[in-house]
């Protein structure tokens, strides 16, 4: 039995824990035991612990990679759960500690992002370099494009695991349920219904989204926006709904606990992304579903997206861009059609949460095997 204890900083409910999730539901529980070290009141506990791993609250480690000052608890948690290898995501202080206690060290960098030119020369570069690599046995980068990111800031390339992330299907719901959905938000029958399912964060580019619905309404009135999820820049962008004059054709939903009701009745989800995606999960689960996407080429997106196959990809931030895409789909049944078969099938061949979970496994294997051979 392999013992592993993943270590995550996120009080909420984020990629990289759901990235823990999906592993959860597809794990190997015969050869891997799972524990997992979270903030203490993080919201992953609960369904954490639903999943079957054993949860420790931790105090010190919230939000952020670094906290010399709960080194020591993380170092007592581990000499206490004592397992073969610590699983860090977004926190060097528990890379650290798992050093300090002689353990095989994997860190996931789930997210990419502009590298700062301090870390591209010089010293910062080295330090950069020299961080990662020596508070790690294996390092995997969830997208090519994460991998790029860490090679930009010093780190080698064959250090580096590429692993796409993978996720449970979504349930289509029935056309009845699929009609009262519709109905509670006032979605008609003769929409065109677009999504996003993303935090409500500049970076994520709802603003571009609305500002394509607008040059597109004169010709496409049937265009529905139906906006899933909640953050920082909510307000802005509900301001920028009503200058527009968008109110009656973007709905905004909140935060979905359960995306398969907003999945099923999409025409086509949307990802206008141009910061920090890395791996979209929400777009791997419209996959599932068999949803076309159309998404910015920035990071991850156009590893994940095959364009004219799985959706369509249009240049970061082009507004004119992205009204030429949604135009195309709203006006080419059999071609949203195609794509959605196109989706679904990418899911089945490289998206699973059974590949996804192999994989890690594989990963763990390997970086314990490794060990071993020294």
């Amino acid at each position: 039995m392999i013992r592993v204890l993943n270590i995550i900083s996120d009080t909420n409910i984020g990629g990289a824990g759901r990235v823990i999730m999906n592993y959860l539901k597809y794990s190997d529980r015969a050869d891997f035991e799972t524990h997992v070290a979270v903030p203490r009141g993080s919201a992953l506990k609960g369904p954490l612990s639903e999943l079957g791993a054993t949860v420790h609250e931790v105090d010190g480690i919230a939000d952020r990679s670094l906290d010399i000052g709960a080194l020591g608890t993380l170092k007592e948690l581990i000499r206490r759960v004592d397992p073969d290898i610590v699983h860090t995501h977004g926190s060097l202080t528990g890379r650290i500690a798992g050093r300090q206690c002689k353990k095989a060290v994997i860190f996931t960098r789930h997210s990419a992002f502009p590298v700062k030119p301090y870390m591209k020369k010089g010293p910062g570069r080295w330090l950069n370099k020299f961080i990662n690599e020596h508070y790690a046995d294996a390092i995997i980068a969830v997208s090519p494009a994460t991998a790029e990111n860490l090679t930009d800031g010093g780190v080698s390339g064959d250090r580096i695991e590429i692993m796409m992330n993978g996720v449970e299907p979504v349930r289509r719901l029935s056309p009845e349920e699929r009609a009262a959905f519709r109905t509670r938000w006032g979605v008609a029958p003769t929409d065109f219904v677009m999504g996003i399912v993303a935090r409500i964060e500049d970076y994520k580019g709802h603003t571009d989204i609305l500002e394509a619905m607008a040059k597109l309404l004169p010709k496409r009135p049937e265009l529905k926006l139906l906006v899933a999820g909640t953050g920082a820049y909510e307000e802005q962008v509900k301001k920028r709904t009503e200058d527009l004059g968008l109110e009656d054709r973007a709905v905004f939903l909140g935060f979905q606990a359960d995306v398969a009701p907003v999945l099923s009745v999409l025409d086509v989800q949307l990802n206008a992304s141009w910061g920090t995606e890395a791996s979209s999960m929400a777009m791997l689960e419209g996959f599932s579903a068999g949803v076309p996407v159309i998404a910015s080429d920035y990071g991850g997106n156009p590893y994940q997206v095959r364009d004219g196959v799985s959706g369509l990809i249009y240049r970061t931030r082009d507004v004119a861009g992205l009204a030429d895409r949604i135009d195309k789909l709203a006006g080419d049944p059999a071609l949203r059609e195609r794509l959605g078969l196109g989706a679904r099938r990418e899911y089945e061949n490289r998206f699973t949460g059974e590949i996804f979970a192999g994989r890690i496994e594989e990963i763990y294997r390997k970086t314990l095997e490794a060990r071993d051979g020294k």
